[in-house]
């Protein structure tokens, strides 16, 4: 693996002064977990996404694997509340597992809470790595929005979820081009997750050998990079970033500046306001099982779409915060100290593909 600390990169961007090896723990989340060993952490992830999906599919209505395109992996699970109505509000949740891993078969964990408040949820799957390259998953998750749109057209609204490289997906949405696809999806909030939205980074960690990104194909995917030419279909649309306690410094430098492009560049082109929220005492992975909590701060859709951001870190694109903010931000930004790296040795490895 490339030694990126000698490559003569500019040294405002943390990353870059980093060796390999701090590099490669920086971009693996289950390193970062205390409360369990890292391949523990990803059997209980793993177990409690089967679980729930196996819940939700003998107790909800739901018509599972429902296509959405042609392509073998391009289908969607839709989950109903009890109560049928003629307009609901959907929640597309798009799983992560580093764009190589994950299924649709596994990711149910927020079913029970958002239909009992009377909220459908799709949950959507698409070709991982190394079958399916970057572009060929940005374009499913785009054509899975359009597809709810174009089926269920008098929906109240459209919430995309997206968890780790599903954030990422989920963020590519405010930059996709709904008129080649013949429908402008009613979008009204997007949760973003735990995210990575500059991909440059990932091209220099062992997560590259199954998705074979170049560095070109990096840029071309990365929303933080791209976001400032989006053209917002809908101003009162909100996005919520949130990041786990425990989280990588990594991770949680990638969530924080997206959050701070969002209300300088796209959002001042309406109304749209953007949050953040570090979530206290948790995880990259414990962030989505408490999905199934029903006092979840992402499981708040319904009645009241937009309870999630009502006392959270939240300012228009007409603060004055914003330019200061932006310029005089240090360059490793003081949460390193919440989640040292110092501590990262001590913290087991995982072999293989590193989640």
């Amino acid at each position: 693996m490339m030694d990126v600390s000698g490559v003569g990169f500019p040294s405002k961007v943390p990353w870059k002064m980093m060796s390999a090896e701090e590099l490669e723990n920086q971009y693996c989340p289950s390193r970062w977990v205390v409360r369990l060993g890292a391949e523990e952490s990803l059997r209980t992830y793993l177990q409690i996404g089967i679980e729930a999906t196996r819940r939700a599919r003998a107790a909800r209505k739901s018509l599972l694997h429902v296509p959405y395109g042609d392509g073998e992996g391009e289908k969607v699970d839709i989950y109903f509340p009890d109560e049928s109505a003629e307009a609901l509000p959907f929640f597309l949740f798009f799983h992560g597992g580093y764009w190589q891993s994950g299924s649709k078969d596994e990711s149910a964990f927020m079913v029970d809470p958002l239909t009992a408040q009377g909220v459908a949820v799709v949950i959507v799957a698409y070709d991982i790595a190394p079958k399916g390259t970057l572009d060929q998953m940005v374009d499913q998750v785009t054509r899975s929005v359009a597809f709810v749109q174009k089926r269920y057209p008098s929906n109240k609204g459209i919430y995309l979820c997206g968890h780790s490289a599903g954030a990422h997906l989920a963020a590519m949405m405010l930059l996709a081009n709904w008129t080649k696809h013949g429908v402008t999806p009613n979008l009204k909030g997007f949760f973003l997750v735990s995210g990575v939205f500059d991909l440059e980074p990932i091209v220099y960690t062992s997560q590259n050998v199954a998705l074979q990104l170049t560095l070109e194909d990096a840029q071309r995917n990365s929303p933080q990079l791209k976001v400032a030419q989006a053209q917002p279909a809908d101003p009162t649309c909100r996005v919520l970033v949130v990041v786990g306690q425990f989280d990588s410094p990594e991770f949680h430098r990638q969530s924080w500046e997206f959050y701070q492009v969002l209300p300088a560049q796209t959002l001042c082109q309406g109304e749209w306001k953007a949050s953040f929220e570090e979530l206290h005492d948790v995880d990259h992975f414990e962030i989505v099982e408490n999905l199934t909590q029903k006092d979840n701060v992402l499981t708040q859709v319904g009645p009241h779409p937009w309870q999630p951001f009502h006392g959270r870190q939240q300012r228009s694109c007409h603060s004055p915060l914003d330019a200061q903010t932006r310029t005089s931000r240090p360059a490793w930004p003081t949460w390193r100290n919440s989640v040292s790296t110092k501590n990262t040795k001590k913290l087991a490895r995982c072999d293989g593909t590193c989640l």
